[in-house]
């Protein structure tokens, strides 16, 4: 039912509740089940209100100058080097992300900036542009915050906190990678070395973007620093990136705010929805007990953590490129919790590789969006972008591995603050 109504365009949210109707008419129950179930998901988890903040502090982040003034500094800082500006994609998602939240929000906003930069006479070609943009985009949800990781600890009930602390660690590593793999591929393709930015206008360019770099300070100071919740931190970014985008840079007006607004509001909504039809389908799935039929075969099969990893990094990545992240967190994710708590994973360990396994899926042919958003800015054919993309996939799914088989990776910053897990 799900497939036949998304393959006809049914938005994947209505499929959801098509599907979930259609389960309760067959099964002769009460219609306002499904009803209950979304008015019991959406306004028991307070949770969810920290999705259309961190969408609204994104859309104000690439509608003021916070993104130019970011890409500055990062370009002095990494500028200097072979595919200078190959690595300034790279730390521009790093240091971007602790803002938006979003892979998609980084690809247009600031992925858009950076592929001007790297076109611009001929330095690099248009496809190699959105290749490197588009892998390094995926970082965006990884480190915190992170919009994925918000859906997760609504269907595991783990601390968003501790899952942002997780996600820090193996950002920062697929991020070291990637800029490993462009200096690779620079020297290979004798890409250009840009004019460094002389060292007397470092203080000049960094002072400039200090107010942007605050952000992802005052968002991590409140979570852990025990001052607010990640839902408060989410109001506190969007209310400081409009104050400094309007007040201190002065770079957005009143229409362009409320236009903004009107943006995210379509984004959020977009994403409600989804979300209301995963938590009447995922009713459905609990009735007919496919979790605990899906933990009895593969108890039967006796695999162990490790054997369960690699089929689910397989199974996630496979789907990954067919459906979008929110549908896997929401619908497939609470199908395998069951096994995996029982195997011993810790749900925070599994939560990231979840998430990291959606985002590459993002930017995996053949139906990536990342590859659908970079090719429409570069203006290439996709097959073009794929190409290119390949090497960079290569070493973000060795970035997968190390992170999948290697819980420490993710588990010692959540640990060094007191979480206990499995």
């Amino acid at each position: 039912m799900i497939v036949l109504t998304a393959i006809v365009g049914l938005p994947i949210g209505h499929a959801l509740f098509g599907a979930s109707i259609v389960y309760l008419l067959i099964s002769d129950m009460d219609l306002s089940i499904a009803g209950e179930k979304v008015v019991q998901g959406l306004y028991g988890s307070y949770v969810l209100l920290a999705i259309p903040l961190f969408i609204l502090a994104a859309d104000l982040m690439n509608v003021g100058s916070l993104s130019d003034r970011l890409l500055s500094f990062c370009r002095a800082l990494v500028g200097r080097f072979r595919g200078g500006l190959g690595h300034v994609n790279v730390v521009a998602s790093l240091i971007f992300s602790g803002m938006s939240g979003s892979a998609i929000a980084d690809a247009v906003g600031m992925g858009r900036i950076i592929i001007n930069l790297m076109t611009k006479d001929g330095k690099y070609t248009p496809a190699y542009a959105g290749a490197i943009t588009a892998a390094s985009a995926i970082i965006g949800p990884i480190i915190p915050p992170s919009i994925p990781m918000v859906l997760y600890a609504l269907v595991s009930d783990t601390s968003i906190g501790f899952l942002f602390l997780g996600g820090i660690g193996p950002g920062l590593v697929l991020g070291v990678l990637l800029m490993v793999a462009n200096a690779f591929m620079a020297r290979i393709h004798d890409f250009p070395v840009d004019d460094p930015v002389p060292m007397r206008e470092m203080p000049r360019v960094t002072f400039r973007a200090i107010p942007a770099l605050l952000m992802p300070v005052i968002l991590l100071v409140g979570i852990y620093g025990g001052v607010t919740t990640p839902t408060e931190a989410a109001a506190l970014a969007a209310l400081y990136a409009f104050l400094i985008s309007t007040f201190l840079y002065r770079s957005v007006s009143v229409g362009q705010a409320y236009a903004t607004l009107r943006q995210s509001a379509r984004s959020t909504a977009s994403v409600g929805i989804l979300i209301a039809g995963a938590l009447a389908f995922n009713y459905v799935v609990t009735v007919e007990q496919v979790p605990n039929t899906i933990q009895a075969m593969l108890q039967g099969t006796d695999l162990n953590w490790i054997g369960f990893l690699l089929l689910v990094n397989v199974m996630l990545l496979a789907l990954g490129c067919l459906l979008e992240a929110s549908t896997i967190l929401l619908v497939i994710v609470p199908i395998f919790l069951p096994t995996a708590t029982s195997l011993g994973i810790d749900p925070i360990h599994f939560g990231v590789i979840v998430v990291v396994n959606t985002m590459i899926g993002l930017a995996t042919p053949p139906y990536g969006l990342l590859l659908f958003v970079v090719s429409g800015i570069t203006k290439t054919p996709i097959w073009e972008t794929i190409r290119n993309l390949l090497p960079f996939l290569f070493i973000l799914m060795i970035g997968l591995a190390i992170i999948t088989f290697v819980p420490s990776v993710v588990l010692w910053l959540p640990r060094l603050y007191g979480y206990g897990g499995i």
